[in-house]
């Protein structure tokens, strides 16, 4: 079977909604996410970033992020032909390791366990392809990178581009 990895943050689970709610709630911030489009929180209100930083490294901020549309469905339905592997950088975000664990489970659990890699470094990741919203991880990679649509990478070229859940059903099941 061939492998697919797939990138959690902004791929399976909705960062960017949590970030945005976040800011708007604590601070008052009137953030959109047409604002992030090439752009990152750290660019649109660079004055916020400590403090949003700190929310991000609580061990619970992650467990309740949205789940991506469509995802689940496809992703099961990819795992019926592929072998899928969850491959999330974790290591920026050391304490995340719990939560992200328990939101794969809640929300993914047809998957196994033992096909969750928590990284730093998604070069070491032998698979066929690599599903992420940062095109940084495929620089080494020895698979084919589909980069997949966030707002902070829309301005990007130069990557195989999915635009959402529906699309890499396509890509891979035509």
């Amino acid at each position: 079977m061939k492998r697919i990895a797939i990138d959690m943050d902004e791929v399976m689970a909705d960062f960017n909604l949590k970030i945005i709610d976040l800011v708007n709630r604590e601070y008052q911030g009137n953030v959109t996410l047409d604002e992030f489009n090439g752009k990152k929180l750290t660019q649109i209100r660079p004055h916020l970033n400590d403090q949003v930083r700190e929310h991000i490294i609580a061990s619970n901020f992650f467990r309740d992020l949205p789940v991506m549309k469509d995802s689940q469905q496809v992703i099961e339905e990819l795992s019926r032909t592929y072998e899928i592997f969850i491959t999330t950088a974790a290591m920026e975000f050391p304490s995340s390791f719990t939560a992200k664990y328990e939101w794969l489970k809640e929300h993914f659990g047809f998957l196994k366990d033992m096909n969750f890699v928590f990284c730093g470094d998604k070069s070491i990741i032998h698979a066929d392809y690599l599903i992420d919203d940062n095109s940084r991880h495929f620089t080494r990679f020895q698979g084919q990178g589909l980069l997949f649509t966030s707002p902070h990478n829309i301005y990007e070229t130069g990557c195989v581009r999915v635009n959402n859940w529906l699309e890499v059903r396509d890509y891979f099941l035509g």
